[in-house]
């Protein structure tokens, strides 16, 4: 029988480009209904939102021998493809986990910046969209626009390995389409989703996902999503080693608060184990286009089960000329193999 596609379902499906909707149809999704299952109704039927974007090469096709190396990073569209490229390389990981990532957006020059970065890293990708944007953006992100419009209005999420991944998919997660209903200067259509695959090491698969949990919400809100996350793993994965990493977006409408955030006490009766540098050290910074530069939180994080991670750091974001990348810095975990159970 045939699965019949709703939000949340699991996509598998993979192409080599997207699908992009034409200017109309995108403009067209203003005039819906305000919905959710207007919202829901528009997302499932369209091509770009129920596929996977796979590019790329893989440097090697032998599987992944034990230490490596992996990092977690949110780009803030990625301004800077290849400096940013550098800036995760110098890490050197095997696995590179990936948040809002532009594609075809005026603010990034109309590219598209997961290609681009694993371009410069020689990296098999995948991509999923999160959102359709449908402007562009934040006032203080029209100064890098070129463009009055945007050619295809994808921001998403992007999982890269320096070895071939299996079993690709998209998980979009649970929410009540805040960004449709009240975007502000940012209407989408979309809601937060992560990005994994199944990747070989010598002593067998682990399962690596770039995520990005809800930022204009309540703790409660990104606590339903990691335990909803872990549930699909689970069911499509089972008791596979998993790493989870990305930006957790903690502490928000918290005073900044991290630890406040549920979602910790949920990925920990499930087995999982945080890991996000010193406590004491955050992961933002002031940046080009941030609309928050006072602001300091600890936001990324990784979550793993079943693997052995001896080691995480902060790295920062600036380059070598003290230009901040993006306003969220580089985290870097190394794995040492898997735990015993």
């Amino acid at each position: 029988m045939t699965e019949v596609m709703t939000v949340e379902t699991m996509i598998h499906a993979r192409v080599a480009a997207l699908d992009v909707p034409s200017h109309e149809e995108r403009q067209s999704i203003t005039q819906l209904d305000k919905t959710m299952a207007a919202h829901d109704a528009k997302l499932v039927a369209m091509e770009c939102m129920t596929r996977v974007e796979t590019g790329g090469q893989a440097a090697s096709t032998a599987p992944l021998a034990f230490p490596f190396n992996v990092t977690a990073w949110n780009l803030e569209r990625c301004l800077f493809p290849e400096a940013s490229a550098a800036k995760v390389l110098a890490e050197k990981p095997a696995v590179a986990l990936l948040t809002e990532m532009d594609n075809g957006m005026a603010r990034t020059a109309q590219k598209n910046m997961t290609a681009e970065v694993a371009r410069h890293m020689d990296m098999e990708y995948a991509y999923g969209v999160e959102f359709i944007e449908l402007g562009l953006g934040s006032e203080i992100e029209h100064s890098f626009c070129k463009d009055d419009f945007n050619e295809k209005g994808f921001h998403g999420n992007a999982l890269m390995s320096t070895v071939p991944m299996q079993r690709i998919f998209v998980q979009r997660l649970a929410g009540e389409r805040l960004w449709f209903f009240n975007g502000g200067d940012q209407p989408r259509l979309g809601e937060r989703n992560a990005i994994g695959a199944v990747i070989e090491t010598v002593d067998g698969p682990f399962l690596a996902v770039s995520v990005h949990l809800e930022s204009a919400s309540p703790a409660a809100y990104r606590e339903k999503q990691v335990a909803q996350l872990i549930d699909a793993l689970e069911a499509e994965f089972g008791d596979m080693p998993m790493l989870i990493g990305g930006d957790l977006n903690t502490g928000n409408h918290a005073e900044g608060d991290f630890e406040a955030e549920g979602l910790f006490r949920v990925a920990a009766e499930r087995g999982f184990t945080r890991h996000s540098g010193a406590l004491d050290q955050m992961t933002t910074r002031p940046s080009l286009i941030t609309r928050w530069p006072d602001r300091a939180m600890k936001l990324d994080w990784f979550l793993s089960r079943g693997l052995d991670i001896t080691e995480s750091r902060i790295i920062s974001s600036l380059d070598d000329n003290q230009r901040p990348l993006s306003d969220h810095d580089l985290i870097v975990c190394r794995v040492d193999g898997f735990s015993a159970a």
